[in-house]
């Protein structure tokens, strides 16, 4: 059984993407808590609205969207993860597994069910 996620943190550097994501997260059935363009600014919008889940780019003009998976996996009340980049060779799976976030998926490949899935497990 996958684990109920209600809030959803959008994090890229591409204020259209920020746009594109957040109506595909809404059109699931999930809150949009925040949007964030860096990993500063990620760490302290996860820590102000504690989302239960965040879509992050893995290239951040601050640092590396895989570490910051790792870092927000870490928070105590444990936010799944999945991680975006619109290059699909962008971060390996062992990557992603050592971060502790749930998948990576191209922005291509972004769908309702994919990411419905990587968010929830269902």
């Amino acid at each position: 059984m996958g684990v109920v996620i209600n809030t959803v943190l959008i994090v890229d550097d591409d204020p259209a993407f920020r746009r594109l994501a957040s109506r595909i997260v809404a059109g699931l059935g999930f809150e949009v808590a925040g949007e964030a363009g860096t990993l500063a600014a990620a760490l302290a919008a996860a820590a102000e609205l504690r989302p239960e889940a965040a879509l992050v780019d893995v290239g951040l003009p601050d640092g590396d969207g895989v570490t910051l998976a790792a870092q927000l996996v870490a928070l105590p009340w444990r936010p799944s993860v999945v991680l975006t980049s619109s290059d699909p060779d962008a971060v390996t799976a062992a990557a992603v597994q050592r971060a502790g976030a749930n998948g990576f998926l191209p922005k291509a490949d972004l769908t309702d069910a994919s990411l419905r899935w990587m968010l929830t497990g269902r």
